[in-house]
C-alpha cells in the first residue's frame, strides 16, 4: 500500500524543517496519488530538481510504501532550468504536487534509486 501523496509531502515538510532546512509547498497536488517533484535550492542561483523514480527494471522487489526518486535535474544547475523542466512537467501533469526546500548544503530529504 503506498502512503498518500498529502501525508508524504508533510512529513517530507517535518524532516527538512525539523533539520534546519526551510521547505514549503508551492504547488498542491493531488491529496491520494499525486506525483511529488521537490527542487532544492542551495541559495546561490543552483538547483536540483528531484521527480519520481521509474520503476526497477531489473526485477527487484521496491521496499513497500517507500517513494524513491531521481535526479531529473542535478545539483549544481542553474536554477532557471529547474524552474523550466518543472513548467513543463506542470503542463503535462496538473496533479502535481510541488516542495521547494532551500537548503545551503543541498540536501534533498529524500530516498534516491540507485543507478
Amino acid at each position: 500500500m503506498r502512503l498518500k501523496s498529502g501525508i508524504f509531502v508533510s512529513a517530507l515538510l517535518r524532516r527538512a524543517n525539523g533539520a534546519g532546512a526551510f521547505a514549503a509547498v508551492r504547488r498542491r497536488g493531488a491529496e491520494e496519488a499525486g506525483a511529488v517533484f521537490v527542487i532544492v535550492a542551495t541559495q546561490d542561483g543552483k538547483a536540483a530538481l528531484y521527480g519520481p523514480a521509474l520503476p526497477s527494471l531489473d526485477g527487484a522487489p521496491e521496499e513497500e510504501g517507500v517513494r524513491l526518486f531521481t535526479p531529473l535535474v542535478p545539483p549544481g544547475t542553474p536554477e532557471s532550468e529547474a524552474e523550466a523542466r518543472m513548467a513543463r512537467e506542470a503542463r503535462y501533469d496538473s496533479d502535481l504536487w510541488l516542495v521547494e526546500i532551500e537548503d545551503r548544503a543541498g540536501r534533498c530529504f529524500l530516498d534516491l534509486a540507485r543507478d
